[in-house]
C-alpha cells in the first residue's frame, strides 16, 4: 500500500481544486516535485484506491432544479435493506448509513418540490422499517456543486420524475457488501463494495 506524504496531501489538495489541472502546474505550485514525480504518484494514488479523479456534474444544467436531503430514521433490522433499496432509483444521487439521529441519509434530486414530497412520501414513507423520514431542500450558493453515483446517473434516463418506478436502475449491491459515501470537496461519490 502506498503511504501518503506532505507532498501527496498537496497534490491531491490542488486536484480537489481542480481535477484537470495539468502535472506542469501541479509541480510548480508544490515547488518541491518535478512533473513527473507528479505524475507517477497521482498513478500510484489512483491504482491503490487512495484517489479517484472523476467528472462531477451539476444537476441544474440537466434540468434537475431541486435537490433535497432526506435523513430517515429505519427499525435497526431494516437499515441495510432501506438503503439497498435506495441505491436503485436514478434520482438518488447519494445513499449513506449512518449512526446518531438518523439511521439512512438520502440526496435526491428532481425537477420540482412535488417529486421530491412524492419520492419521500410514497416511496421512502412505505419502505417497510421506515419510522420517520426528515427532508431538506439544499440551496446552492455555489455552481460547483456537483452529484454523481456508480450506476447510471439520472440525466442518461429520458424520464426525470423522481417518483415514478420506471426511474429505477440495475444496480447490484451484494448481500454483504457495504454502503459508503464519501464527500471530498463538493462532489459526492457513492461507493458499493465488499466487506
Amino acid at each position: 500500500m502506498y503511504e501518503t506524504d506532505e507532498t501527496d496531501l498537496k497534490i491531491i489538495d490542488l486536484l480537489m481544486e481542480n481535477g484537470r489541472m495539468p502535472a506542469a502546474e501541479i509541480a510548480r505550485r508544490t515547488g518541491d516535485i518535478s512533473e513527473r514525480a507528479v505524475r507517477y504518484r497521482i498513478e500510484r494514488m489512483v491504482a491503490d484506491g487512495l484517489i479517484k479523479i472523476s467528472a462531477i456534474v451539476d444537476p441544474h444544467k440537466f434540468g434537475y432544479s431541486v435537490i433535497a436531503d432526506v435523513v430517515i430514521e429505519v427499525e435497526p433490522a431494516f437499515i441495510r435493506d432501506v438503503a439497498t433499496k435506495l441505491v436503485e432509483y436514478d434520482c438518488v444521487s447519494y445513499v449513506a448509513c449512518s449512526i446518531g439521529e438518523s439511521d439512512v441519509s438520502v440526496q435526491v434530486v428532481a425537477n420540482d418540490t412535488g417529486s421530491i414530497y412524492r419520492f419521500s412520501t410514497e416511496v421512502i414513507g412505505k419502505m417497510q422499517g421506515v419510522r420517520k423520514t426528515i427532508t431538506s431542500i439544499e440551496w446552492i450558493f455555489s455552481t460547483q456543486q456537483g452529484v454523481h453515483s456508480r450506476g447510471r446517473p439520472p440525466w442518461k434516463k429520458g424520464s426525470s420524475d423522481a417518483g415514478k418506478d420506471e426511474n429505477k436502475v440495475n444496480r447490484t449491491v451484494h448481500p454483504g457488501s457495504v454502503i459508503e459515501s464519501c464527500q471530498c470537496g463538493r462532489g459526492v461519490v457513492l461507493d458499493s463494495r465488499a466487506d
